[in-house]
């Protein structure tokens, strides 16, 4: 009779959590690494760097930024200096933030100094 008590009890834990994770929203990471033409001066990475980040602000469908410059001991990329990872709550909020006039902007002030860019999207499990 114990032994059932503890097996039940068990079960009843495991359906709460399963059923608490299957009610929280699923994230959805949008990673963009950049790399800068030769020609671009740091004041002008970093007023690109600076201009993303600022999207969070502008832009309602992300809800949060994380970036940072490259610093791999393995050196395994090292023209990919700059990486963003920006977290929606949906595919359509990506796909709106895509279209927003800020974004826009934003573009306007990276291409002349993009020279390659690597772009990951997916959801968190």
């Amino acid at each position: 009779m114990k032994v059932l008590s503890i097996l039940l009890t068990a079960l009843f834990i495991n359906v709460a959590v399963l059923a608490q994770t299957a009610s929280q929203p699923k994230l959805l990471r949008h990673v963009v690494v950049f790399s800068f033409k030769k020609s671009s001066s740091a004041d002008d990475i970093k007023k690109v760097a600076e201009t993303f980040a600022a999207l969070h602000g502008k832009v309602p469908q992300i809800k949060a930024v994380e970036w940072g410059v490259n610093m791999s001991p393995e050196k395994l990329n090292p023209e990919f200096t700059h990486c963003f990872i920006l977290t929606f709550h949906s595919e359509k909020d990506l796909a709106d933030y895509q279209e927003h006039p800020a974004h826009r902007d934003f573009q306007k002030v990276l291409k002349p100094h993009m020279d390659k860019v690597f772009v990951v999207d997916y959801f968190v499990n």
